[in-house]
């Protein structure tokens, strides 16, 4: 259920969804285990404090501060100082000084106040105990005694005690527990996902690589869910590569079959006289086997070939130094010679950039090429001067067998099917193909392969 805000908040959420959320489902994951973790934590922790952290504190400190005004009472009860300070260590863990009104204030001054959060509630429990007296309280340099003085108007007492018997330590235990525990889970957990996660990310990758023409091994594992998706992508793979493999082996037999009757009519008009009949049925032959070349071509695809990877620089300066052997027309050719290798099929990667390069030195007397990469993708502009293809018509010219009328047809070109082939090894290799205009007056043909 998704509920609707306001155009302005749903905008806002939007960006705050881009900009705060991982992209990827294995940090998406543990941001949903993660976050209600701490939260659990964090309100444990919180209740634990408000309810016996501070119950067990008070109680603590009350004790202590009932017994340091008995320590007082049986002082003013009894004149055996002695006895009342060995009673006091021994019964409550209390160290007792008595100094009288005339000495006390050295005891102020050996003694440097040092606040914590700890001697809260003792502060409460002696101003609750002693409500004429001043009471201070002190703590040892390490933080392990506590040196409480409470001035009376008959002297000054001085206690000395474990910090102990005010805190309690079980707040650490309880602390310690809970890290303790969701380090664990947490651990546990990113293990666990991290072996769901592969599988999914190795099912992409191999999915990915097929529509490249790739043909990577996968083998299903992890949840029930994610190896149900890896088995129905591989049958689907199988029944594509069988389709495949069988239009490939129907279609050479159609070529063997059209070939046959095509050679034998050449054949019979070479024995022929020559005339203008006979030559243009020679012509209209050529033709047909021209077409069926390229037809058988176009569906064929190149599916048996294996992939590897392949040098585009040296791919490209080969053929343009096939076609500017046979042409006049002058040609620019620039790459930043740091062009990495493309993994694919090198034989059909080669015939979709000779399509594209041929139809620059059909139409054209002005041909520039470039060829550029960074870390992601590689780019190959192929522009010329000739009259180009409209705009409203560059999407037709990629249908197989669609010729421009007027520009490209059969006189000057091929059958309609070199930007298909192009366009068909191209998108089989996860790249793309685009017409733009040329900054030399005709075409720009703008060719993106992923690396």
């Amino acid at each position: 259920m998704h509920i609707k805000f306001p155009s302005k908040i749903e905008r806002g959420l939007n960006f705050l969804k881009r900009k705060l959320l991982p992209r990827s489902l294995f940090f998406r994951t543990m941001l949903l285990i993660f976050v209600p973790l701490i939260v659990v934590q964090i309100v444990s922790i919180y209740a634990y404090f408000n309810s016996s952290w501070e119950r067990i504190g008070h109680r603590l400190s009350d004790n202590l501060a009932a017994n340091m005004a008995f320590v007082m009472q049986m002082h003013n009860e009894t004149a055996d100082y002695a006895h009342v300070q060995k009673m006091s260590e021994a019964l409550y863990g209390l160290q007792v000084q008595y100094y009288d009104n005339d000495v006390k204030h050295s005891a102020w001054r050996e003694n440097k106040k040092k606040p914590s959060f700890m001697t809260t509630y003792l502060e409460e429990a002696l101003k609750h105990q002693f409500p004429l007296a001043n009471t201070e309280i002190f703590l040892s340099n390490h933080h392990s005694d506590l040196v409480i003085l409470v001035d009376t108007d008959k002297g000054l007492y001085e206690y000395k005690t474990s910090i102990k018997n005010i805190f309690s330590s079980s707040i650490f235990g309880f602390v310690l527990w809970m890290v303790g525990t969701s380090l664990l889970l947490f651990i546990v957990a990113v293990m666990f996902l991290r072996v769901q996660v592969r599988s999914i990310a190795q099912l992409a990758e191999a999915a990915e690589d097929f529509g490249k023409g790739i043909n990577t091994k996968f083998k299903p594992y992890g949840s029930i869910e994610v190896r149900r998706a890896g088995l129905a992508f591989t049958k689907m793979k199988e029944r594509i590569l069988r389709q495949i493999s069988e239009r490939t082996q129907m279609l050479a037999g159609v070529s063997h079959d059209l070939r046959t009757p095509l050679t034998r009519m050449k054949l019979q008009l070479a024995m022929l006289p020559e005339n203008e009949e006979n030559n243009e049925f020679v012509q209209d032959i050529n033709e047909m086997e021209k077409m069926l070349d390229g037809y058988l071509a176009f569906v064929s695809g190149e599916g048996g070939e294996k992939t590897s990877f392949v040098d585009m620089n040296e791919m490209v300066t080969s053929i343009i130094n096939k076609y500017r052997k046979n042409s006049n027309a002058m040609i620019r050719y620039s790459t930043n010679y740091d062009v990495s290798a493309v993994q694919g099929r090198e034989q059909a990667l080669r015939r979709a950039v000779t399509n594209i390069i041929e139809n620059a030195f059909h139409y054209g007397k002005t041909i520039a090429v470039k060829l550029e990469s960074d870390n992601k993708r590689l780019e190959l502009s192929v522009e010329d001067d000739g009259p180009g293809i409209p705009a409203d018509k560059r999407e037709d010219v990629f249908k197989a067998f669609y010729r421009v009328e007027g520009s490209r047809n059969k006189e000057t070109g091929g059958v309609g099917l070199g930007l298909s082939i192009a366009k068909d090894v191209i998108v089989s290799h996860g790249g793309s193909i685009q017409l733009e205009d040329s900054n030399l007056g005709g075409l720009r043909v703008l060719i993106s392969l992923p690396l």
